[in-house]
C-alpha cells in the first residue's frame, strides 16, 4: 500500500511513523526543524489513519510493508526511521523485515512486547457511539468525549480525526477496523531475525510504557540499542518537543 506523507526538506532522508489515532501532522514542529537542518523529511500517515487508504487489517509486518514500499517509491530508501507507540512497532517490525532500508531507528516511548487491553480501546469505544449527525459541532463531540476521555488535550488529539467541515461530519481513521485490530496493535509478532544498525530507545521519563524488564527483549532484536529518557508523559514529542528534537537531532547526526 502506498502511504499518503507530508515531505520537507532535502537532504538524508528521515521518515517519521505517528501512533495510534495520530497522523503524520503530529510531527508538524519536529518535520520543519528537521527540515531547517538539512534533512529531507517524510511524516507518514500510516494505513487506516489520515489521509492514506484503509484496508481490513492492521498487522505490524503489514504495516511496515507500507512504509517500504512508499518510501522505495519515492527514491526515500534507505532512511532512518523515527517511530512513536504503534509507529515505533512498525518501525521496529520494517528494521527486522528490511534492515537494507533502515538507516538508523529511533523507537520512541514503546516495547517490542504485547501490552494488555490498550486504554485506547475506551477512546475508541467512544469515538464510535459519537452520533454523526448534520451540524454536529466539535463542542458537542468534546463533551460526549468527556467522560471516556477526562483530559481535554487528548480529547483534541483525538477529534483531529473527525472532519467537521463535511455533512454529516465524518472520521478519517478508520475505527470499525482500529476496534476489530486492537489485539494486533497492542500485541508484538514473532518476528524473525535481528537489526544490528543503531537504534535510540527514547522514553519519556513518567511513561510505563518502556520498563526496565524490556531492555533485554529490546538486546535481543536490536543488539546495539541505547536507552534514553526525557522528561515527559507518553507522547512525549508533543508534551516536550524541544527535548525529544534534541535527542533525535544528535542521534541523527552523530
Amino acid at each position: 500500500m502506498r502511504l499518503s506523507f507530508t515531505e520537507l526538506g532535502t537532504g538524508r532522508p528521515v521518515a517519521f511513523l505517528h501512533g495510534l489515532l495520530g497522523a503524520g501532522q503530529n510531527f508538524g514542529a519536529i518535520q520543519k526543524a528537521l527540515a531547517a537542518r538539512g534533512h529531507r523529511v517524510l511524516a507518514l500517515d500510516l494505513r487506516n489513519h489520515g489521509a492514506s487508504p484503509q484496508a481490513p487489517t492492521m498487522s505490524y509486518p503489514e504495516m511496515a510493508a507500507d512504509v517500504a514500499e512508499t518510501l522505495q517509491a519515492e527514491g526515500a530508501w534507505p532512511a532512518a526511521i523515527v517511530g512513536h507507540s504503534m509507529g515505533g512497532k512498525a518501525a521496529m517490525a520494517l528494521a527486522l523485515a528490511h534492515g537494507e532500508g533502515v538507516e538508523r531507528l529511533v523507537v520512541a516511548d514503546i516495547a517490542p512486547v504485547t501490552y494488555p487491553t490498550p486504554l485506547f480501546t475506551r477512546y475508541v469505544a467512544a469515538m464510535r457511539a459519537i452520533a454523526l449527525r448534520p451540524g454536529l459541532s466539535r463542542r458537542d463531540a468534546d463533551a460526549a468525549l468527556a467522560e471516556a476521555v477526562p483530559n481535554p488535550a487528548l480529547r483534541g488529539f483525538l477529534l483531529q480525526n473527525l472532519l467537521f467541515a463535511e455533512t454529516p461530519p465524518r472520521w478519517r481513521v478508520a475505527l470499525d477496523t482500529i476496534a476489530s485490530e486492537m489485539g494486533a496493535i497492542g500485541g508484538w509478532p514473532d518476528l524473525p531475525g535481528r537489526y544490528d544498525g543503531r537504534v535510540l530507545v527514547l522514553a519519556g521519563d513518567s511513561s510505563d510504557y518502556i520498563l526496565p524488564e524490556h531492555h533485554a527483549r529490546f538486546r535481543a532484536l536490536f543488539p546495539a540499542a541505547r536507552f534514553a529518557t526525557i522528561k515527559a508523559g507518553h507522547w512525549l514529542h508533543a508534551e516536550n518537543p524541544a527535548a525529544f528534537l534534541e535527542a533525535v537531532t544528535a542521534f541523527l547526526e552523530g
